[in-house]
């Protein structure tokens, strides 16, 4: 009995290890199964990415449409240096409107923003100075007036019978002169105020000063500051000016430029400016000014341009950027910019192909770009089919293959 217990016992065992062995296999025969699964090419395109070979992408008919195929070709690459800068107001070309005389403002007629003509009136002062001007005036007037009735009853007096001494008809004659060059006097003192011969003529005839003294703007522009109020009083050169008028057609945009690049800059240079608030629009310009000092912090020069600004779009403070070509446009070989995709480890890949049908991912080296193109430093030569539009279509081909 202990024989037979021992034969079941042994029995037992190897049925076990018999099962073993069968869920093992079993195991390992699903794993492959999957594994192939896997691995299988997906119908309409195929694709190879392995550490052996090159990355390989073959496209259907349909496929075909989304990409673009051309010669590698050469572009003209300008050279060019660029800067950030603001926009100011022509500093030249922008007139602090003093006062020839002190006084007090009385009135004013233009606001802040306006535009304005050369002698337009901008606001009026009552000047003390004008009031005395005035008042010689009247009084230069008065005996004008009286030395000419003088003078001519002395004459009629030595035409008659009853006659005047022939002195006192001198004198007469005299005191006439004098008043007439003491009237033109008062008049031209008067008019270095800006009044008028007829306001000057409506005075005398009404005995009547007029103490409001026009100031008018000396240019035509716009009122770009504003600090008149009626009363306050106002000097000639105190700051704060009443107003200033700038011509706006014309802006400076400064800018900041390394030092070890201001060799590049000289006066007369075209300038493209472009401004954040006007997306895609270009304002051009020319260097009008180099300055002669290095900011001993940054180590930059500043470089100042005119700006054309004919609609007066371009507001002081504005920051803008600042392009000038240096040099004669480099020509390169190069390809469109939707032609290179950077790849995950940072790299920059184009497709080439030989038979427009099957394209092969070639690393790239590139340098300059400009609007649409890129220059190729290294992996491509001219003439070569490349994709030039669609590389980031077959670069995700290339991870995950789509079906067709």
């Amino acid at each position: 009995m202990k024989d037979s217990a021992i034969i079941v016992e042994k029995i037992a065992f190897g049925i076990d290890t018999v099962a073993v062995v069968a869920i093992a296999a079993a195991i390992f025969l699903t794993s492959c199964s999957h594994s192939a699964s896997a691995n299988a090419p997906t119908a309409g395109a195929s694709a190879t990415n392995s550490a052996q070979s090159v990355p390989t992408v073959s496209l259907s008919p349909s496929q075909l449409n989304s990409i673009k195929i051309e010669p590698v070709g050469s572009y003209a690459f300008p050279v060019e240096k660029e800067a950030v800068g603001n926009i100011d107001y022509d500093e030249d070309l922008s007139v602090q409107v003093f006062p020839a005389y002190q006084g007090t403002i009385i009135r004013t007629f233009v606001e802040l923003g306006a535009e304005v003509q050369k002698g337009q009136p901008l606001y009026t002062i009552k000047s003390p100075d004008l009031i005395q001007a005035e008042s010689n005036l009247i009084g230069a007037a008065a005996t004008y007036e009286l030395t000419t009735k003088e003078l001519g009853r002395a004459k009629d007096l030595y035409t008659t019978s009853v006659g005047v001494p022939q002195r006192e008809l001198e004198q007469a004659i005299s005191d006439q002169q004098t008043a007439d060059g003491a009237l033109k006097a008062a008049r031209d003192a008067v008019l270095v105020f800006g009044k008028t011969d007829a306001e000057i003529d409506q005075m005398i005839a009404s005995r009547k000063v007029d103490p409001a003294l026009v100031v008018r703007s000396p240019i035509t522009g716009k009122i770009t500051y504003k600090n008149a109020q009626p009363g306050f009083f106002v000097q000639p050169g105190n700051p704060p000016a009443p107003y200033s008028v700038a011509d706006v057609h014309l802006k400076w945009m400064l800018a900041n430029v390394p030092e070890s690049e201001s060799g590049f800059f000289h006066l007369g240079q075209p300038v493209a400016v472009k401004t954040l608030a006007y997306d895609g629009r270009v304002f051009k310009g020319k260097i009008s000014k180099i300055y002669e000092s290095v900011d001993p912090n940054t180590h930059r020069v500043t470089i100042r341009s005119e700006i054309t600004d004919p609609k007066n779009d371009l507001r002081p403070g504005m920051l803008a950027n600042f392009v000038i070509r240096v040099d004669a446009p480099l020509e390169a070989t190069a390809i469109p910019a939707n032609g290179v995709v950077r790849e995950p480890d940072g790299t920059m890949g184009a497709w080439v192909t030989t038979d427009r049908r099957t394209f092969t991912e070639r690393i790239i080296k590139v340098g300059l770009r400009n609007d649409d193109h890129v220059q190729i430093l290294d992996g491509l030569q001219r003439g070569e089919l490349v994709v030039s539009d669609g590389a980031v279509f077959l670069s995700n081909m290339l991870q995950a293959p789509p079906s067709d």
